[in-house]
């Protein structure tokens, strides 16, 4: 008796091999706005070139380092650790310490939001002041923009966190939003010393 042939299609496995696309496109994301940073730093120290004679704060102020702008560079800095922690601890499988390291990086990166807006409110001069408060405005500014967009990412993060969603071998979105949380403390360290110990 013959044995017929199946025709029904084979099942092919597709293996992932390499950085997972979602990191992949992160990297090309973060690139992308290396060059839009390196553009705004370079407008900023072009002007400081073109306008070296009347370079600074306007109306006798002065931007002081310590103590408020180090702090927040401090609470920066310490979100990016806490974050890293948070990705060790999944990479474990540990979600109890996931949820409590990023949702500690979320409640830094916000207080250091707010420090912004009060140092904001503390300076004496505003973004049409002059082209020094302009670039500093600009530069803070997007900066600041781009914090917000990583406490909406973690909030999500936290919230996924939460229902259990990361395991050991399924956690993307959290190497995903870290890579691109310590991009924003990379810029702001840039910033920092840029704004406060260059002018």
């Amino acid at each position: 008796m013959a044995v017929q042939a199946s025709t029904a299609p084979a099942v092919v496995e597709h293996r992932q091999s390499g950085m997972p696309t979602p990191l992949v496109g992160m990297l090309l994301f973060i690139a992308s706005e290396v060059m839009f940073f390196g553009g705004l730093f370079a407008a900023y120290f072009n002007s400081r070139a073109t306008h070296a004679a009347e370079w600074g704060p306007p109306g006798g102020h002065e931007l002081e380092a310590w103590p408020l702008a180090t702090i927040l560079t401090i609470l920066l800095v310490t979100s990016s650790v806490t974050m890293q922690f948070g990705v060790a601890a999944i990479r474990r499988g540990d979600q109890g310490r996931l949820r409590m390291w990023v949702g500690l990086t979320l409640i830094l990166g916000v207080l250091f939001l707010l420090g912004q807006l009060y140092d904001y409110s503390q300076l004496g001069f505003g973004i049409s002041d002059g082209i020094f408060a302009t670039t500093f405005y600009t530069l803070t500014g997007f900066h600041g923009a781009h914090v917000f967009g990583g406490a909406v990412g973690l909030t999500i993060l936290t919230a996924r966190a939460m229902s259990g969603q990361f395991t050991a071998r399924n956690h993307v979105a959290v190497e995903a939003i870290s890579m691109y949380w310590h991009f924003v403390d990379v810029v702001w360290i840039g910033l920092f010393f840029t704004l406060y110990f260059l002018r």
